[in-house]
């Protein structure tokens, strides 16, 4: 029988968090990244790749179409020469939603693709009707099949394309399946995470023709093939965030390497406010906590707004604050899974609809509870690391989806953090 892991967290005294961090390459864009390499028969490289279970799930998927590839420490060399199948299968997708990012890069390369309905973190209804929206406009006919989207195209034309909101993967699947279509696509109300400003980055490497990236409208003017390119993934601005919230809350000193600022000034902001003091360089951070946390109020919104992917280590660090503090999720319904977690641990939290209201100063004590998703994952370690006593975290396979060696690295600031094994 196969041993199921857990972390496990001991924490006898306060204890600052103190030392230096890199940060690992950002999943969020490594993802897509990897999809685009599809649309060429030549060789893509991407640097500072994270070593996190999405990158193997996807690279999975990709050698069932038809890739071959060669990972070395951080880098990744993937070329897909002849595209062999155009399904990705439900195995591979329900375990990794990002899975569907294959789509428009399958469909523009080959005028064909089946892909089945995506899984992933169950943290409400994330629907794909954009996705499908947009390249229907582009010309390719969609049915719904035994769990399977089915897309066919003789070819992909240009056209106008505006989200009905705003929508990461959907701003991604048509910027990738635009770029090979006959004539200019203007996709407007684009998703602006820096995410998609990278995946357009490599896309211009390649040889696409995209103007306005980074903002909400993007033209894509379409090319009759792409080529190989190298490329170097941004940093991950939400396992940044997330070790900057461990400073915070451990009234810590942490120094953070690897790390684009610009692309957490919410984050930032809100921590300041909080009370912490954080230090700004070129590629650096440097987060010093306070012994009194402030509450606050939040509300997420999409990029540059205070991220989603923040808002359960957010909620932990107001467990901590003096007051109380309104955290509004207005992205995804049924987000605040970790909360039932969190009250084993002693936190103070009412849940009313798409409202956590955290009253605080509250001590956590050690507890034994379960990962839901992958954020709720890393708030959970954050608990752990200021709770009293023994905490253990069951189902970490969350936390592996999104975080490269998180408990090696907070190990290394002196967090008394383990993975086990029984």
């Amino acid at each position: 029988m196969e041993k199921v892991e857990k972390i496990r967290i001991y924490r006898n005294k306060s204890q600052p968090l103190k030392g230096k961090v890199k940060i690992s390459g950002a999943k969020n864009a490594v993802l897509p990244a990897i999809a685009a390499s599809l649309l060429t028969k030549e060789k893509i490289k991407l640097t500072n790749i994270p070593l996190v279970k999405d990158v193997f799930t996807i690279l999975t998927l990709m050698k069932e179409l038809g890739a071959d590839y060669g990972l070395k420490r951080n880098s990744l060399s993937i070329q897909t020469k002849n595209i062999t199948s155009d399904e990705a299968s439900y195995e591979l997708v329900s375990a990794m939603r990002a899975s569907i990012l294959v789509l428009g890069p399958l469909l523009a390369r080959s005028g064909k693709a089946a892909v089945a309905l995506p899984g992933g973190c169950a943290i409400g209804s994330r629907p794909i009707d954009l996705h499908i929206h947009a390249l229907e406009k582009l010309g390719a006919t969609i049915s719904l099949e035994h769990g399977y989207i089915k897309a066919e195209a003789e070819e992909l034309r240009g056209t106008e394309i505006e989200f009905e909101k705003k929508t990461v993967g959907g701003t991604e699947n048509s910027l990738m399946a635009a770029s090979l279509a006959q004539g200019e696509t203007v996709l407007k109300n684009c998703a602006l995470e820096p995410e998609v400003s990278n995946l357009c980055q490599l896309l211009v490497k390649m040889g696409a023709k995209i103007d306005g990236i980074g903002r909400e409208t993007i033209r894509v003017r379409g090319v009759e093939e792409l080529g190989g390119a190298t490329h170097e993934i941004i940093p991950d601005r939400i396992e940044a965030g997330t070790f900057l919230v461990a400073g915070a809350l451990s009234n810590g000193d942490i120094q953070l390497t690897n790390v684009n600022p610009q692309h957490l000034e919410t984050v930032i902001e809100r921590l300041r406010y909080s009370g912490a003091k954080i230090e700004v360089k070129n590629k650096s951070l440097r987060v010093v906590g306070s012994p009194k946390i402030k509450s606050q109020d939040i509300t997420t919104s999409p990029y540059p707004g205070f991220p989603t992917d923040m808002q359960a280590q957010f909620i932990v660090l107001m467990t901590q604050a003096s007051g109380t503090s309104i955290i509004t999720e207005t992205i995804f319904d049924r987000r605040f899974s970790h909360v039932n977690e969190l009250l084993r641990l002693g936190a103070n939290i009412e849940v009313r609809g798409d409202k956590a209201i955290v009253r605080g100063k509250t001590p956590l004590s050690g507890a034994e509870i379960i990962a839901t998703d992958l954020r709720a994952s890393a708030s959970l370690i954050l608990a752990g690391l200021i709770a009293s006593g023994e905490t253990i975290i069951n189902e970490v396979e969350h936390l592996d989806r999104g975080y490269e060696k998180i408990e090696e690295k907070l190990s290394s600031l002196g967090a008394c953090i383990e993975r086990i094994k029984e």
